[in-house]
């Protein structure tokens, strides 16, 4: 019993950690503001955590896993490896998370990773993790230079559509981040790569664990 109220509040910390997170992006995760986010008493994090850094880490998981569920919602109804690159990429952009205030955040994180060894650790975590899930879909049909070439291009364009939607003029909306994203995966692929996506009887694999 103490173990599960243990994980309970520590579930609670992450969770309002990941609150402020993106309404304030990473500079501005206070231990005073998680507190009052969870509605616990100041210095509550050092009975649960060894400090504010292991917090942060555990709450960068928690907001990469939000992104990650959405992706595999969208890849449960997925019948072909077209329809399964496409839930790849409409779940990294769901529409209620793809806010200013949200990928501000994202970019906070992006830049501590040049200071942060463990938030280092953590994107090349995701980005291998998006790699192995396009991959999965792909491989067949990419020698190992485009194979490679298509990973990193469709991660760039990932990355650069959350920067470019933190920026305060942006109208750039989820589904226009999709449509760029899905336009450059057919040029690259071309049009017989992508019909024979479409065919429903290429095998499926799950989605890459977290």
């Amino acid at each position: 019993m103490k173990s599960s109220i243990k994980q309970l509040r520590r579930r609670e910390i992450i969770e309002a950690a990941y609150r402020v997170f993106l309404n304030h992006g990473l500079d501005g995760l206070s231990t005073a503001r998680i507190c009052k986010e969870a509605g616990m008493s100041p210095g509550i994090i050092t009975y649960y955590f060894k400090g504010k850094d292991e917090v942060l880490f555990w709450m960068v998981r928690h907001a990469n896993n939000v992104i990650m569920n959405e992706v595999v919602a969208q890849m449960s109804s997925a019948n072909t490896r077209w329809e399964r690159l496409t839930a790849i990429i409409r779940g990294n952009f769901p529409d209620h998370l793809f806010t200013r205030n949200t990928a501000s955040a994202w970019v906070s994180f992006y830049a501590s990773t040049t200071r942060n060894d463990q938030f280092a650790k953590l994107q090349s975590l995701f980005h291998r993790r998006l790699g192995t899930n396009l991959r999965s879909c792909v491989s067949n049909l990419l020698d190992k230079g485009e194979l490679a070439e298509f990973v990193l291009g469709v991660g760039i364009l990932i990355d650069g559509c959350w920067l470019r939607r933190g920026i305060a003029n942006s109208a750039m909306t989820a589904e226009d981040a999709i449509s760029l994203i899905g336009r450059h995966i057919e040029n690259l692929l071309g049009p017989d790569r992508v019909r024979t996506l479409q065919k429903p009887h290429l095998p499926l694999s799950g989605p890459a664990a977290t």
